[in-house]
């Protein structure tokens, strides 16, 4: 069982710092009192081109919409990691709960990882009340985006937050 993965995202250097600490040179940053947004290639990826994510801390999520290479793409509109986001002027970082939602619109929405999850907590590599933030943080996002017919952007509205993205 791996610790939580942990991400930087240096506006000012223009990089993403994956979890295997890979340095990753970014398309575009946009900073909105709600978050940041994040759009970058995907340079050697087998099933993917493209990453666009937002960081949303007052929520406790990361967005993200995934640009699929043919052939490999995925029933899938939105993925939703369950996250803790702290930034200290132009350095953003993500730490990973394991918990993740797959969001599609107007259909479904569906939790995962819990196996990985409940293994984290079982192994001490996430503390009883870290466990704790991040189910609510997963049920009130759920409960959410179904309450509003497995909408996302429409239960992100509710609180005043608007994405855009690159390629929709």
């Amino acid at each position: 069982m791996h610790r939580p993965k942990i991400e930087t995202f240096d506006v000012e250097a223009g990089t993403n710092t994956d979890p295997k600490g890979f340095v990753r040179t970014v398309d575009e940053f946009r900073q909105e009192p709600f978050g940041l947004y994040m759009s970058r290639s995907m340079v050697g990826h087998p099933r993917c081109h493209w990453v666009e994510s937002w960081l949303l801390p007052e929520l406790g999520i990361r967005v993200t919409d995934w640009w699929m290479n043919p052939g490999d793409e995925r029933d899938q509109d939105f993925y939703i990691d369950i996250v803790d986001i702290e930034h200290d002027g132009p350095v953003w970082r993500t730490i990973d709960y394991y918990l993740d939602l797959v969001s599609k619109t107007g259909r479904d929405t569906e939790v995962l990882d819990v196996d990985e999850f409940v293994a984290a907590v079982d192994e001490r590599l996430l503390d009883l009340p870290t466990a704790q933030r991040a189910m609510e943080i997963t049920h009130r996002t759920l409960a959410g985006i179904a309450g509003h017919g497995h909408d996302l952007d429409a239960w992100l509205a509710t609180a005043g937050i608007t994405l855009t993205w690159r390629g929709r």
